[in-house]
């Protein structure tokens, strides 16, 4: 019997010491009781704001894709179009706002596909992956300073490819491909 994600068994934080508070990284220690009132001082957490990524595509069945370098693997990727939510925003407004400033693309309808987290040990945040379809091409992309990325309409079978060939490496970006092409 599977049982229910809950906060029964959630830790007591007793002191938080941040390490870090940049735009784009913030750290922190905290010192926390577990259930069983063993102490543990060094607890490291990274906070991030919550992502948005969407499974995009066009009205004649292509697929909206990115590539773009991701310094920290040194490798140019293909990705789905995502992003940081800002302040105020919910995961839908989000997912559309990046949708438009990387690519250009609007319109369609949108579905929630699942909201994951990258690594619920150590980071704060949620990805909330969103499929769109019927998609048309109403403006051009407006990147942000650091952003440099090309936009490539793939068919199905090209995705399928790049899935099967391990050459999406992003696995908040597999997960959501995945469920979409499994079905579930």
């Amino acid at each position: 019997m599977l049982l229910p994600n809950d906060n029964t068994r959630r830790w007591e934080i007793l002191s938080t010491d941040y390490l870090i508070r940049r735009p784009w990284l913030t750290a922190r220690r905290d010192k926390v009781r577990l259930p069983d009132g063993r102490i543990n001082p060094e607890y490291y957490v990274v906070e991030y704001p919550d992502w948005v990524n969407v499974i995009a595509i066009t009205r004649d069945g292509q697929f909206v894709m990115e590539r773009q370098y991701r310094h920290a693997v040194a490798m140019t990727c293909y990705e789905l179009p995502c992003g940081v939510m800002e302040k105020g925003e919910t995961p839908l407004q989000a997912a559309q706002r990046e949708l438009l400033e990387e690519t250009g693309y609007t319109g369609g309808e949108w579905q929630h596909l699942l909201d994951i987290t990258p690594n619920p040990s150590s980071m704060s945040n949620f990805t909330h992956c969103f499929l769109a379809t019927g998609l048309e091409k109403t403006g051009t992309p407006h990147l942000d300073a650091t952003e440099e990325l090309e936009v490539h309409l793939l068919s199905r079978e090209e995705v399928l490819t790049l899935l099967k060939e391990n050459r999406l490496i992003q696995s908040l970006m597999i997960t959501p491909l995945l469920k979409f092409f499994s079905g579930l």
